[in-house]
């Protein structure tokens, strides 16, 4: 029987039980803050438990997708280590709600294991709570088990509680005995195998929950009216238990994803202990990858996207491990699609998201991972050996090449060496500091006094997005953050007034400038305006003329040329996310926005570049929009009622229980609190400039409307006019002029090639003549002129690859100082070690370095110490 027959009997055997069959939920819980994923089978139906919900049948079966990766269900660093843990797994499970209780569930269990499946009875034990009479009594009178292979536990074992108050119960365990050569604790000391004795001879196959009472605050545990069955198997373990195989990754579930990786390493599983350790990685991560992309997790630096990264960079890194390069783990995730898609049909709807979203990110990662590495082992060099790598290098591994801590840790578990998770910690710490010191300084001044001070009288209010100038009065003020009566000219103050049409910047418009003036003839020029509080708005500037104090009365003038550019732009980007998302898809969602006179940037969610024809058709569609000149509405409502309708948050923006929904016709609707236009042709032109990639899974596009669209386009059209003058020929001749002249550089650019190829084939030639026999090895000492670091390395290559066993030690000079290499067969790396080597050599030439012990390089900057240095070299390898 196979894992994918298991599954298929377990949902038969209790559709044949009126349960109904449902498919499994997504693991991003639907409506449960307090978990990140979904862990259990019984998590789709909490609210059922609580009351708050209504099953769709009394009886219900499934097979459930659990993640667990987080919080106190975490098992992401024994995964790969031994061959039972994963971070994703199948939950069988069955449950009552309110119907059947112990005696059904004992008794279908008991069935299903023995009768239908040919579990061995004598192998076989029950245990229930030690207070639960009635379980206990209900295996010896509704089964056949020997009744002394029925055993009670306490509380930690055989009872079941949902959190620290609601619904629990007693549970019932079903284990099985595998045998003595099952236990992994032969070498503990005074270990005795038994049920619940912590080896793995004794597993858990089931657990049967019987929901039967309700825990107060106090503690106290009152009888539910209605009682609840919850069972839950891991599909992956029974599987290989009915298979007859050693472990959960040697079962048909997992084995055809590790039969792949074995096809693109050309190692085998079972021949190297570490081996197998990065192919159970990637077996195991390959299909939760798979389901967290396509339950519409995207990789990102925080929350559930930053799991999935972790995930997809510990893969790159084991792949690394087995040899593999480049854009590899999305064919293992394709295995794995292929194995799951008859009992998951959403794969093949998700299946192009997924191998894109991994391939992206195996891309990005790549670049880094090799650096990381280098840096890695330096540092382990410079520790000279020691058991603990200080927290600031491992905080470097992660900030500069993106390495997770578990991910550096799980490297250094192999070679005995442990992070100063501390140290590790107060480095990020420290940096978040300098984050939040900087933001203040980009802020300015601190605005916790004026804000309290303008409170004090009222707050201020903005009059509307379609005045310019207001009469109003001075409410409070502060210079340099401490509030001042007065202001004299030449101060850099901050003002509050008691109404303004000045937008204080947010949602990712920026601040209004302008004038204030008050009745005593003072100017202030303001030059930002800022919305520190929901009711409080700061104009930041200096008084340019004359004396201004709190409570005077002023009159504000607002740069509407700007304030009318700004306006445009920011109602072209609601149009934008709207076009956006009917032609990527409604996954597409803002991720950032910033909107000022000149231009509006527009961050969005998409994996991938959007091609060119596809900017296009949404450029063409947001001017038809603007050219149908849509009436443009605001109006405010409650929060929910505003979801409700359809309308989308802002990326970044923070809402009260009202809010102003913003539609443009039926086209767009959008919660929004800034300054728009009155109907959508006001917009006149929306021009695309460009569209860029500025994190993983995140694009980013730019454009400018009216004025400084028309701008653009008379920049292109100079720009083509001048290149057709430099061509001489029509602007319609420029394509096909510029065609053939790139076709004649790349035509020089392959003569030129070969002209190197030959010279190269020189140098190689030159390189080998030194070439000796030492102890039964190849040895080349050479030096080379005029070579790069990353041409040295193909040289280095080449001469390892044409002396078949021993060692090469290149270096040369060139523009940059020196480039050293160092390359050992691995058939010598138990003798002499490329890493070690550099290291002894690159000071020579006030170079530093790294490396494997097959391939290490480095840099230096003393061209006068090469000859000392392939001296040095020479006396290493005698």
């Amino acid at each position: 029987m196979t894992g994918a027959e298991v599954r298929q009997s377990f949902l038969d055997f209790f559709k044949s039980k009126d349960h109904l069959i449902v498919p499994s939920a997504s693991i991003v819980p639907t409506a449960d803050p307090t978990l990140m994923f979904t862990n259990a089978g019984m998590v789709q139906f909490k609210d059922v438990f609580l009351g708050n919900a209504h099953p769709a049948h009394p009886r219900i079966a499934d097979t459930q997708r659990c993640l667990r990766i987080s919080g106190k269900h975490n098992d992401l660093e024994e995964v790969g280590r031994d061959t039972y843990h994963h971070t994703l797994f199948e939950m069988l499970g069955n449950w009552s709600f309110g119907d059947y209780y112990k005696e059904e569930a004992i008794t279908w269990a008991w069935e299903l294991l023995t009768d239908v499946w040919g579990l061995p009875k004598d192998k076989l034990y029950a245990t229930v709570y030690h207070t639960d009479d009635e379980a206990e009594q209900l295996w010896k009178t509704n089964t056949d088990i020997g009744h002394d292979r029925i055993m009670r536990f306490n509380e930690k074992d055989n009872f079941w509680e949902m959190g620290e108050t609601g619904p629990c119960g007693p549970c019932s365990e079903i284990h099985i005995d595998r045998g003595d050569g099952a236990c992994d604790m032969q070498n503990v000391a005074g270990h005795v195998c038994a049920v619940n004795a912590g080896c793995a001879r004794y597993i858990e196959l089931w657990n049967l929950v019987f929901i039967q009472y309700m825990r107060d605050e106090s503690q106290k545990l009152t009888e539910l009216p209605s009682k609840h069955v919850d069972t839950g198997m891991g599909l992956e373990r029974v599987a290989a238990v009915l298979e007859g195989v050693a472990n959960n990754y040697e079962g048909t579930l997992l084995r055809g994803i590790i039969r792949r990786a074995e096809g693109l390493s050309g190692k085998k599983y079972g021949a190297d202990l570490e081996d197998d350790v990065s192919m159970r990685v990637l077996a195991d991560h390959s299909r939760a990858v798979m389901f967290m992309v396509t339950d519409g997790i995207e990789p990102s630096n925080e929350g559930r996207g930053y799991v999935l990264r972790r995930l997809l960079r510990r893969a790159a890194r084991h792949g690394k491990s087995l040899g593999l390069h480049g854009d590899f783990f999305w064919k293992i995730c394709e295995q794995a699609m292929d194995d799951m898609r008859l009992a998951f049909p959403e794969l093949d709807q998700a299946r192009t998201r997924v191998v894109e979203t991994v391939r992206g990110e195996e891309e990005k990662f790549a670049v880094t991972l090799d650096r990381g590495l280098v840096h890695l082992d330096e540092a382990i060099g410079k520790i000279g050996g020691g058991p603990v790598l200080p927290g600031d290098v491992a905080f470097r591994l992660y900030d500069t090449y993106g390495f997770p801590l578990d991910m550096t840790e799980d490297i250094l578990r192999g070679k005995g060496v442990a992070v100063d998770r501390e140290g590790f910690h107060d480095a990020m710490e420290a940096q978040r500091g300098r984050g939040r010191e900087a933001q203040a300084a980009k802020k300015g001044a601190d605005y916790t006094n004026i804000i309290a001070a303008a409170r004090a009288q009222g707050g201020s209010r903005f009059t509307g997005q379609f005045d310019t100038e207001v009469e109003s009065k001075v409410a409070a003020m502060a210079i340099a953050g401490e509030l001042a009566d007065r202001a004299r000219q030449g101060d850099a103050v901050d003002v509050v007034v008691s109404e303004t049409p000045f937008y204080g910047e947010s949602g990712g418009q920026i601040g209004d400038t302008g004038r204030l003036t008050t009745q005593s003839g003072a100017l202030i020029e303001i030059a930002d305006t800022q919305k520190p509080a929901p009711d409080v708005i700061v104009h930041r500037g200096v008084v340019k003329a004359g004396e201004v104090a709190v409570g005077e009365g002023a009159r504000l003038f607002l740069d509407s040329a700007r304030r009318e550019a700004v306006r445009l732009n920011h109602s072209a980007a609601h149009l934008l996310h709207a076009a956006l998302r009917n032609h990527l898809g409604e996954r597409t969602r803002q991720a950032g926005q910033l909107v000022d006179e000149r231009r509006m940037r527009f961050d969005f969610t998409h994996d991938g570049r959007v091609d060119d024809a596809k900017l296009e058709t949404i450029e063409r569609e947001v001017n038809d929009v603007i050219r149908a000149n849509l009436e443009v509405r605001a109006e405010e409502m409650a929060y929910d009622d505003a979801i409700a309708m359809g309308a989308i948050a802002f990326f970044g923006d923070k809402y009260g229980d009202t809010v102003r929904v913003l539609a443009m016709g039926d086209y767009s609707v959008e919660l929004c609190g800034g300054t728009h236009v009155a109907r959508t042709g006001d917009i006149g032109m929306f021009r695309l400039n460009s569209e860029t990639g500025v994190a993983a899974g995140v694009r980013r596009a730019e454009a400018a409307t009216g004025a400084g669209a028309y701008d653009i386009v008379k920049q292109r059209d100079r720009i083509l006019a001048e290149l057709a003058q430099l061509l001489r020929g029509s602007e319609g001749d420029t394509v096909s002029k510029v065609e053939k002249l790139l076709a004649r550089q790349h035509a020089l650019e392959k003569e030129l090639e070969k002209t190197r190829s030959s010279g190269a084939k020189d140098v190689l030639s030159d390189v080998m003549r030194g070439a000796r026999d030492i102890d039964g090895a190849k040895v080349v000492v050479a030096r080379v002129q005029g070579l790069d670091g990353k041409q040295l390395r193909s040289l280095s290559d080449q001469v390892r690859d044409r002396i078949g066993s021993g060692v090469v030690v290149l270096a040369s000079e060139n523009a940059s100082g020196v480039s050293l290499t160092a390359a050992v067969t691995k058939d010598h790396t138990c003798r002499f070690r490329a890493g070690d080597l550099i290291k002894q050599l690159a000071p020579i030439v006030d170079g530093r370095g790294g490396g494997k012990p097959d391939f290490a390089q480095a840099g230096g900057k003393n061209p006068d110490g090469i000859d000392a240095l392939l001296e040095k070299a020479n006396e290493l390898l005698i």
